[in-house]
């Protein structure tokens, strides 16, 4: 069921601490943690509490919750000082477009120049 935590997602464990993450920011709703494997010299995952297999399903299901995800990304930004610079936000949807953990995440990536198209 949408919401309910999955003892056999990564990311769930997280939220619930059976994994050790480095969590730099926590809501009611989101927990905010740095990537394992940076892709910028800021890079964290801002994640809802509830498990929501992907960003549509998540909006779909929650959309308070998935606006809380998205007010969370800006508050990292903030807090990391890439918020002048410029900053992305980021959510791979299917794993086609590279989402490897199902559980819907935000990826805030800064702190180095984010040309379009990435590469």
């Amino acid at each position: 069921m949408a919401g309910e935590p999955r003892s056999d997602c990564l990311f769930c464990k997280i939220v619930v601490g059976e994994v050790p993450a480095t969590i730099v920011r926590e809501t009611e709703t989101t927990v905010a943690f740095r990537d394992i494997n940076p892709q910028a010299p800021t890079h964290v995952l801002v994640i809802p509490k509830e498990h929501h297999a992907d960003a549509a399903a998540l909006a779909a299901a929650a959309p308070g919750i998935a606006a809380d995800v998205l007010r969370e990304a800006g508050e990292v930004a903030a807090q990391e000082k890439t918020d002048d610079a410029g900053y992305r936000i980021v959510f791979n949807t299917g794993a086609g477009a590279g989402q490897t953990v199902f559980h819907a995440h935000a990826h805030v990536l800064g702190g180095r120049g984010l040309e379009w198209p990435p590469g």
